[in-house]
């Protein structure tokens, strides 16, 4: 048996274990993956991450906060993906000739989710609203895929930073996020990287803000930010397809199995859900 587990804190609400152990049903693995409760200090996620893997662990997940945590041990004792390096943050730790390997699957998700929701990436116009972790992971992936981006951030600042970071892979428009407030703009795909729909947070957006698809990256909850684009006959998504896909993508990473979304099954995954 394989073992695997994502570490956070809180970790109680984490669906991965239930992800996980049915895509392993799919391709016919015995795996244990279990939730892992972690002190909020950087010493803390250390010694979990050391016990976990020096007692044969094959894999781990990590979640807030400790993805930059993460992040940081790669880069002193292991090695990194150019996702994870880019995006500054960890959430797939693997061993790779004995040591920590760190990637980044958030943005890949965040694409592949785009795509199987029919979205164009190629050569559209992508606005992003927030200029925080989940935006910072999921550039390079869009800009992969040749879209052209523009970050929307309430500090500017913030966003220039992330323009700068990513100059090398290709040009970013920045602007600041009040100027969403009022006046026109239209993008072919509008995504909120913020925390504003798990916060109770409200996003001020003109009637004259427009879109050829709005997706949040947040789920479980109502999204004003969906709403607003809902009452146009915008089509729109949450980011639960995300949290599949980046799963998917660790799960192949760890074991070399793929996972043909369309062979699992899901009533089993819902059950799980429910009886755990």
């Amino acid at each position: 048996m394989q073992h695997f587990i994502v570490i956070g804190n809180p970790i109680a609400h984490s669906k991965s274990p239930d992800l996980h152990h049915t895509f392993a049903d799919s391709v016919g693995l015995d795996i244990s993956y279990r939730r892992q409760l972690c002190p909020d200090d950087k010493d803390s996620f250390h010694a979990v991450v050391e016990a976990f893997f020096n007692g044969g662990g094959v894999g781990a997940n990590v979640t807030l906060p400790f993805k930059e945590i993460a992040f940081e041990l790669c880069s002193q004792t292991g090695s990194l993906s150019e996702y994870a390096t880019t995006a500054k943050a960890v959430n797939t730790l693997a061993l790779r000739d004995g040591k920590l390997f760190g990637d980044n699957t958030d943005g890949r998700g965040l694409v592949a989710d785009l795509l199987d929701e029919g979205v164009t990436l190629q050569g559209a116009h992508i606005a992003i609203i927030g200029a925080g972790g989940a935006t910072r992971g999921a550039i390079l992936p869009l800009i992969e895929q040749g879209a052209r981006l523009t970050i929307f951030n309430r500090t500017l600042a913030r966003a220039e930073a992330l323009k700068a970071d990513f100059e090398e892979f290709g040009s970013i428009d920045i602007n600041e996020l009040h100027t969403l407030k009022s006046g026109d703009f239209y993008a072919d795909v509008i995504i909120n990287a913020t925390s504003a729909t798990t916060t109770g947070q409200t996003l001020e957006l003109s009637d004259g803000v427009r879109a050829g698809f709005a997706y949040d990256m947040m789920y479980g909850k109502p999204s004003e930010f969906l709403a607003h684009f809902d009452r146009q006959g915008v089509r729109c998504c949450d980011g639960y397809g995300m949290l599949i896909q980046q799963a998917k993508l660790a799960f192949e990473l760890w074991t070399g199995k793929r996972i043909d979304l369309d062979k699992v099954d899901w009533d089993k995954y819902i059950n799980n859900k429910i009886n755990s």
